[in-house]
């Protein structure tokens, strides 16, 4: 095998296992990872879809609503990779606190279904703590230049997320602690994002991009709530009291089937928009998944994992990310097709 073979084998080995950590937020072999397929552990670069998706519909929002001539695309391409950066930012901060406070222990749920990063050995506490700091200074940079563009309505959407996003698992206020993290996440990633994302396109903020935003931030608090209704033992144990906790695990999923239902007939009803068009019905293709995730939530959590199953304990979770990748990618296809191609100007 000559040094260009065994280069690209390499390459192709590195990719493969950056793959793996993004599908499953785990890796087969620890010990063998570069610097970045660490990170990629250490920032949870698995759940960054949920961010993505918000950052396009956000975009698509703008292209639908303004055209491609009347969007600032240096100013919604900084903004994108700054609420990655901040998501990255979240992870880190929540399993920082989570450690500095006992909850997370290697007995804990966020040790067992994924590598945790201080428990796990990949980066010291002082390490991490610096990281933290340089990734949070990148975002407060992003945000200086967008608000020196665009004004202070970018600082009070990149404000409020941080405050939401800092004290989720931070004393004094434990947002997760008393049954606010779901509604906090539901905020972030529904008008927060969408919204700051939006604004920063085309420099507005008005009723569609309200009523645009909310549906995504359903999946996103129906995706949270799973996760704690998998935690709910545990949680209970160490008395966090998350939603899961405060109304049971019977309510709790059928509340999450309430908002995937809920999510489905927001985005429906987005087609009669004027502003919008009839694509939006396009999420109406994911009901076929959504009646699954439905009978996943509709019966208790099984003893056993079935076999390859990559995330175990973890379970409601991920049926409930399972039907958001669909859903996400159906809500801003329906808004890229509304500005490029609107039935509307059909009838």
């Amino acid at each position: 095998m000559t040094a260009s073979e065994t280069m690209q084998k390499q390459s192709k080995s590195r990719i493969s296992k950056w793959r793996e950590i993004t599908q499953t937020c785990n890796s087969s072999n620890l010990k063998e990872l570069d610097f970045f397929g660490k990170f990629l552990i250490v920032v949870r670069a698995c759940v960054f879809p949920l961010t993505i998706n918000a950052g396009l519909i956000g975009g698509f929002l703008a292209l639908a609503t303004h055209g491609y001539k009347q969007i600032d695309w240096f100013s919604y391409l900084l903004a994108l990779f700054g609420i990655v950066l901040a998501h990255a930012a979240n992870n880190m901060i929540n399993d920082y606190f989570d450690t500095a406070q006992g909850v997370d222990i290697p007995e804990y749920v966020r040790a067992l279904y994924a590598p945790h990063p201080i428990l796990s050995g990949i980066i010291t506490k002082r390490k991490f703590e610096v990281l933290i700091v340089i990734v949070n200074l990148i975002d407060l940079v992003i945000g200086i230049i967008l608000y020196l563009k665009h004004g202070s309505l970018v600082l009070i959407c990149a404000g409020m997320g941080f405050f939401i996003s800092l004290f989720y698992v931070a004393p004094p206020l434990k947002l997760k602690h008393k049954g606010l993290g779901e509604i906090g996440v539901t905020l972030v990633w529904g008008p927060l994002m969408i919204g700051g994302v939006y604004f920063v396109a085309v420099g507005e903020i008005n009723t569609v991009m309200w009523l645009a935003s909310i549906p995504y931030g359903l999946l996103a608090g129906a995706m949270l709530l799973g996760k704690h209704i998998d935690k709910l033992e545990f949680d209970k144990e160490k008395r966090i009291h998350t939603l899961p906790v405060i109304l049971g695990e019977k309510a709790s999923r059928r509340l999450v089937q309430l908002l995937l239902v809920l999510f489905v007939l927001w985005t429906a009803g987005l087609a009669f928009l004027p502003e919008l068009d009839y694509w939006m019905l396009l999420v109406l293709l994911s009901v076929r998944r959504l009646w699954f995730v439905l009978q996943i939530y509709s019966k208790p959590k099984p003893e056993e994992p079935p076999e390859d199953y990559p995330v175990w304990p973890l379970w409601y979770v991920s049926f409930a990310f399972y039907y958001i990748k669909q859903a996400g990618m159906f809500f801003f296809l329906g808004l890229l097709l509304s500005a490029v191609f609107p039935l509307g100007s059909l009838f």
